[in-house]
């Protein structure tokens, strides 16, 4: 039996006495591929002539590999039996780059290991390997589907071909398994993205807590874009016979932020892009932090090095994003560099709100609504359980006029309804204070 060449993935090694060797190929090939399949018992040309197998031949294999492979990974070690001869399959995956192997980097090209420094080889994983993590790891779900996607491209103009889709656009890895790419766009996934609120300027009250993820992360993410927009109220101020009106934060800021935290987060990691929304601020926080080969003022520049480069192609396609690199100037014109905290391991863009929402915005909140709309706020602040059939024996008023207070506080961002329409409560982000009110 003949299992063929040597390739960046696969590498052949006659026997055991070649272990240190065999470990250098590992390296090199998570360094390239961040997956890599190892053979003992296997000739460079691909025969098959056996490996002979001791007691602790296995163990001693695992053991190599957790003392010499750095940082640690956890091989799949089989025992198979091919033309009636042993051989063992390795088979190693990992993304935490970059790897060394007794101390030393080496780089997979064709099927050679070439030993490289450090320094050289930080340069090459981020241009290489960075870019292509989703698409090499295994979707933890293998049953995925994607008509969310496939719909999207349609609603775009774009053509889709049910037979050659999921190649195009890279949902399977070097194996043939859906990639993790592919889980983040599927129909069905078990990511969650949430929209935390919170009654201050930190996070000792919670006010809200909404998740829009467990599907397609485009539709998670224009949820998310949504339900942000709905609370961009508008101020009106009128002075010298003129009407002033302004928004609480600049929405373009805030979705060329989201939209990078969604695209350049480090979905391997297992953290997901998060939105928390404090009583002054809007926070948009991704993992990851910045490409080992982008300087911060060239980020503030507005040039890219996409972590997560065929999302981030899919996500032009769609008219998501652009190439001019426009995103990262406008929020640096509008809040400036000081909007952005740039950690190791974490990117903070923090949008600041033109005022303040807490208890002196609600007290200008409330003198801008109508005798009727405070009476309707102020009964639900006393009664946040309150039905409509509730309200309408507090304030006398209709079934039909309640509705529309109820709209136009949500309207405004006052009023917010949590938990189910049955069960469910009233929340007021900004509660009238005086609860005197005639009916």
């Amino acid at each position: 039996m003949n299992l063929g060449t040597e390739t960046e993935q696969i590498e052949f090694k006659k026997s055991t006495s070649e272990l240190k060797e065999g470990l250098v190929s590992l390296s090199s090939m998570l360094n390239k591929n961040a997956y890599g399949v190892l053979y003992f018992g296997i000739k460079n040309d691909g025969d098959v002539i056996g490996q002979q197998i001791g007691d602790r031949t296995l163990r001693e294999i695992s053991q190599a590999i957790a003392n010499n492979i750095k940082p640690q990974v956890i091989p799949t070690i089989e025992l198979k039996l091919l033309d009636d001869k042993n051989v063992i399959r390795i088979e190693v995956r990992g993304n935490d780059f970059p790897y060394s192997a007794f101390g030393r980097y080496y780089m997979r090209s064709a099927d050679e290991d070439r030993e490289l420094s450090p320094s050289a080889l930080k340069e090459l994983l981020s241009r290489s390997v960075s870019s292509d993590v989703l698409t090499h790891l295994d979707s933890p779900v293998q049953g995925l589907t994607f008509n969310k996607l496939k719909m999207y491209f349609t609603n775009a103009g774009l053509t889709v071909n049910p037979f050659t889709f999921e190649t195009n656009m890279g949902l399977k890895n070097e194996t043939g398994k859906y990639n993790l790419m592919a889980y983040l766009l599927a129909d069905v996934n078990d990511v969650s993205i949430k929209v935390v609120t919170f009654a201050g300027k930190d996070k000792t009250s919670l006010v809200s807590r909404n998740e829009y993820g467990g599907t397609c992360l485009i539709q998670s993410m224009e949820m998310v874009t949504n339900y942000v927009a709905s609370i961009n109220t508008t101020r009106v101020t009128m002075t010298n016979n003129q009407r002033i009106e302004e928004k609480l934060f600049d929405m373009a800021s805030f979705k060329e932020a989201w939209q990078n935290a969604c695209i350049h987060t480090r979905w391997d990691k297992g953290n997901p892009p998060a939105v928390y929304i404090f009583s002054d601020r809007i926070e948009i926080i991704s993992t990851g932090g910045l490409p080992s080969d982008l300087t911060k003022d060239e980020f503030y520049k507005g040039i890219s090095r996409p972590i997560n480069f065929k999302l981030q192609k899919i996500f032009a396609q769609l008219g998501y994003v652009e190439q001019t690199g426009h995103g990262i100037p406008l929020i640096i014109s509008n809040y400036g560099k000081q909007a952005f905290d740039i950690m190791d391991n974490y990117i903070n863009v923090t949008i600041p709100f033109t005022k303040e929402d807490n208890q002196e915005t609600a007290d200008a909140k409330e003198s801008l609504l109508k005798p009727a709309e405070k009476k309707v706020a102020v009964a639900l602040r006393d009664n946040p359980t309150a039905k409509v059939s509730d309200l309408e024996d507090i304030t006398d008023f209709s079934r039909s006029y309640i509705s529309s207070i109820l709209r136009s506080l949500k309207e405004q961002g006052i009023l917010q309804r949590k938990g189910s329409k049955k069960n469910g409560v009233w929340v007021l982000l900004n509660v009238p204070q005086d609860s005197n009110q005639s009916k």
